[in-house]
Parts: structure tokens; C-alpha cells; sequence
């Protein structure tokens, strides 16, 4: 197994600095009365996160030598998927926090019907961003982008987690059903990062299996990390209250196999993960440390 030669830091930084001058870029101050519509929507997407979804996106890319400009925007766009899901997870009527990326979520910040306002113009400019020929010339490529980053992000995929997730506090989930769960919830999405490379680099759907198995074992070893922070971790280092899965009654990885077991699992995936890389060069070298830095972060 090839072990990663990159240093995950500096590209953090990096696309976490090109994130957010492209949504500063985007998204102006305005002299009219949509100015807090604006400013609500640059407070929720600029200046935080660890971007690891753009990440991905230029990763993916980069393995058939797509123009990082034109990466940059996928990943921007799935930034503002991202990014609005969180707004409306963290509404009065979904998860009811108080806590975002180390500050005040929005509808605390401005108002609820700012907070889903916000949400909602996020999403629409997640399809305005991919449908553009800026970010393809070939609107067969354009077509294609919008229609999987439609289908991770409804009701075959996040949103369609999200409502499983507010269900099951009502009832016992066994590992299988907590993995479903996760599969769509968080999985779907970045499963979405994968395949965007492989469509801008105009690889046939046939030819995409590895980076699908990629993204599946890395999505779920995010998610077991997400849960041991949850059970485990610090408010200060997260940015986000912790023991909510706990207190909602939710069943988790980590509730179902215990730390020691879950923190094991996730190990495995992210091994299974590079595996699936075996047939790339230094090229994927970034893809194997977003794998690692998987199970390795704190927040």
C-alpha cells in the first residue's frame, strides 16, 4: 500500500482561502433590502468549516488533470450544499442548535426566517454555480453534474437521511439501519465529490467504481469520527455541542459497537478506502491523506 506523501495542512489552508474569496466574490453586500439575506448567507459560508467536501472535489479532479479554476467551482458548489444543509439541520424544527463552527448559528445570529431564507438561496446557487459554462463548456458535463448533485442532495441522499436521522429517536436502530442512515445523510454527498471528478474528467459511469468504493469506506469512517466526537470530544475544539445523539436518544456507531470497536471500524474503512486507490500514482497522494485525516481530526 502507497502511503500518502502529502501534507494535508497546507491544502486545508489553501482551499479553505480559495473558498472563501469565491463566496466573497459571490455573494456582494447589498444596497437593497436583501442586504440581511446577504450578509446572513456570508456569515454562514465564510470564514469557517474545514472545506473537506471542495477538497475532495479538486482531489478527484486532479486525478484526470482538470483545470483547478474549474474544480474550484464543483467544489464550491458543493460547499453551498453543504453549508445550507447545516442551516436548516440546526433550525428550532430539526436539530435546535445553538452552535456552529464555533459561533452562533444562524437563526440565533439574525432570525429563523432569515436562517431558512439563507438555506434555501444557498442551495439554488449550489445548480447556478454547476450549470454555468464557466465550469464546463460541454453542457452534456453540466447535465450530468446537476443531475447527480440533485440526487445526493434530495431525497435519495441527504435530505432523505436527514429525515431518517429525525426519525430515529423514535424507534431502535440496529448497525444496518445506522448505516443506511449515514450512507445517505453524509455519504451521498461526498460520494457526489468523487463522481464530479471523474465527470469533468469525462470518465464513463463503468469506469467509476473505484472512487465510488473511495468514497463510501471514507464517508463512513467520517461519520464513526463524527460520532466518537460527539460521545467524546470537547465543545471548544468542535465548534458544536456534544453528546446530541446521546441526549436525543439516537443510536450511533458508536452507542452500537462501543469507542474501542467503532474507532477500529473506521481504521478498517480508511485502509479499504487507499486500497482502492492502488492502481494511481503520487496523483492520488491527496486523497490518501483526506482518508487518514478522516479519523485522525479532533473537530
Amino acid at each position: 500500500m502507497r502511503e500518502a506523501l502529502v501534507s494535508l495542512k497546507p491544502e486545508l489552508e489553501q482551499i479553505s482561502a480559495d473558498i472563501d474569496a469565491l463566496f466573497d466574490t459571490l455573494l456582494p453586500p447589498q444596497p437593497d433590502t436583501r442586504a440581511t439575506l446577504y450578509d446572513a448567507m456570508r456569515y454562514a459560508a465564510i470564514g469557517g468549516g474545514k472545506r473537506l467536501r471542495p477538497l475532495l472535489v479538486v482531489a478527484a479532479c486532479s486525478l484526470f488533470h482538470v483545470d483547478r479554476t474549474r474544480a474550484l467551482r464543483v467544489g464550491l458548489a458543493v460547499e453551498c450544499v453543504h453549508v445550507y444543509s447545516l442551516i436548516h439541520d440546526d433550525l428550532p424544527c430539526m436539530d435546535d442548535d445553538d452552535l456552529r463552527r464555533g459561533k452562533p448559528t444562524l437563526h440565533r445570529a439574525y432570525d429563523e426566517s432569515t436562517a431558512v431564507l439563507a438555506g434555501d438561496s444557498l442551495h439554488a446557487l449550489a445548480f447556478e454555480i454547476v450549470a454555468d459554462e464557466q465550469t464546463h463548456e460541454d453542457p452534456f458535463v453540466r447535465v450530468e453534474l446537476v443531475a447527480e448533485l440533485a440526487r445526493a442532495a434530495g431525497p435519495a441522499g441527504m435530505a432523505g437521511g436527514q429525515m431518517m436521522d429525525l426519525m430515529a429517536s423514535k424507534s431502535a436502530l440496529d448497525l444496518s439501519a445506522v448505516t443506511r442512515l449515514q450512507q445517505l445523510k453524509t455519504g451521498a454527498l461526498i460520494g457526489f465529490c468523487l463522481e464530479a471528478g471523474a465527470i469533468m474528467g469525462r470518465v464513463p459511469p463503468e469506469g467509476r467504481s473505484k472512487l465510488r468504493g473511495y468514497a463510501r469506506d471514507v464517508g463512513l469512517a467520517f461519520q464513526i469520527t463524527d460520532d466518537l466526537l460527539d460521545a467524546e470530544g470537547e465543545e471548544i475544539k468542535t465548534g458544536k455541542r456534544v453528546n446530541k445523539d446521546r441526549d436525543a436518544g439516537k443510536e450511533t456507531f458508536v452507542s452500537l459497537l462501543g469507542p474501542a470497536r467503532a474507532r477500529r471500524q473506521a481504521e478498517l474503512l480508511v485502509d479499504q478506502a487507499t486500497e482502492y486507490l492502488h492502481s494511481f500514482g503520487a496523483e492520488a497522494d491527496l486523497l490518501r491523506a483526506i482518508a487518514r485525516f478522516a479519523i485522525e481530526r479532533d473537530h
